[in-house]
């Protein structure tokens, strides 16, 4: 039996721009900056929870200021002021750049679907020349990492042969990698993992966080790659059926948790991982909505945080009858309420579009131009 204690930062807010301080003055050091971005919190939520075999026990939950938590926690368990001190020291630790990429200000993931069958551009790019030509064009606009998928994983889809998904994803990733792109593939199967960073890509994004194959872990560790690990609950055929959590944000935290220490465990350092709630993914609409409003907390991991809620099915239950080309303002707003939480990576469809969107929201946080 685990007691676990997790903090959610509360009332983000922008930070001010440096001062001098004057003379005989002290800051107050209430505010702490979150993952050293633009964002600044001076409370959070903290939680303590009994982790056992037969199920997971909430003990207790309370609103307080960062300085008061760990004599909180301590109530609870015997190593809870320690679990706060690393919690804080992740909450609001800038974070390293991930595959060579500066995550100082926000940075869009350009989605490029070689399939024929993905929810929402199935088809459009199943032609290499396209899928290349298309990539390119997501770089011009915007796109700071390209990820390249050979198999839908929307749900109810059925699994691509292996030797199909590499047909179909090598010479998109040979030629964006071979043009100077930073290319992620999208895969949850090691051999294809293996070919996709042969032909150049330095980030694997897989759906099931390493576990959907047992090669996949020392893969990543052997080749030197970053990889973005994602929450499932379930598999992609099977998920959508009656997914039940005890609290959808903390129980994505545990989960993610346990797998960055898995990899970190296999040899894969912690400034080489990214985490992602998995938006859809098994989980309700209200589960969706509730991840989203409680991102802040995933920071504590102390790893990037990429956020994929473009086009996805959940908006449409928000706005029934939008169908998945026409969803670009409902993605719009999930991706600001995800920049507004702390979101250093968005992973997208429309990138001019969420280029610009991400733009004005930097010049309204105070980022310096360029």
């Amino acid at each position: 039996m685990t007691t676990r204690i997790t903090l959610r930062p509360l009332a983000l807010e922008a930070a001010p721009p440096p001062r001098v301080t004057p003379p005989g003055d002290t800051p107050s050091g209430d505010a702490l900056r979150l993952a050293g971005g633009p964002l600044r919190f001076a409370a959070c939520e903290a939680v303590a929870r009994e982790l056992a075999p037969e199920g997971i026990r909430e003990l207790a939950r309370a609103r307080l200021a960062p300085k008061d938590a760990s004599d909180w926690a301590a109530r609870y368990t015997s190593d809870g002021a320690e679990q706060v001190r690393r919690q804080i020291a992740a909450l609001s630790a800038p974070r390293a750049p991930f595959a060579g990429l500066s995550l100082t200000r926000p940075r869009l993931m350009g989605i490029l679907n070689v399939t024929p069958d993905s929810f929402s551009d199935g088809g459009d790019r199943f032609d290499a020349g396209r899928a290349v030509a298309d990539g390119f064009a997501m770089i011009e606009a915007g796109a700071g990492i390209l990820d390249v998928g050979g198999e839908s994983t929307r749900p109810r889809a059925e699994p691509v042969e292996e030797v199909e998904e590499i047909r179909r994803i090598l010479p998109v990733v040979r030629a964006l990698a071979g043009g100077g792109a930073l290319v992620s593939i999208d895969t949850r199967r090691a051999r294809v993992m293996a070919a996709a960073l042969e032909a150049g890509a330095r980030i694997v994004n897989d759906v099931t966080a390493l576990t959907g194959d047992p090669h996949g872990l020392s893969l990543i560790a052997e080749a030197g790659a970053s990889v973005v690990l994602m929450h499932m609950q379930g598999e992609p055929r099977t998920m959508q059926i009656d997914p039940i959590y005890a609290d959808v944000p903390l129980d994505i935290y545990d989960y993610l948790s346990e797998r960055v220490a898995a990899c970190e465990a296999a040899g894969i350092p912690r400034d080489r991982i990214a985490i992602d709630p998995g938006i859809g993914f098994g989980k309700a609409l209200a589960h969706n909505l509730r991840v989203l409003d409680h991102l802040a907390v995933l920071h504590g991991i102390g790893c990037p945080l990429v956020l994929g809620v473009s086009r996805k099915s959940f908006l449409a239950k928000i706005v029934p009858g939008v169908p998945p080309k026409a969803r670009l303002p409902g993605s719009l707003a999930a991706n600001l309420a995800g920049l507004a939480r702390g979101v250093q990576i968005l992973r997208v469809h429309d990138v001019p579009e969420t280029a610009q969107a991400v733009t004005v929201w930097e010049a309204i946080q105070g980022y310096p131009e360029g």
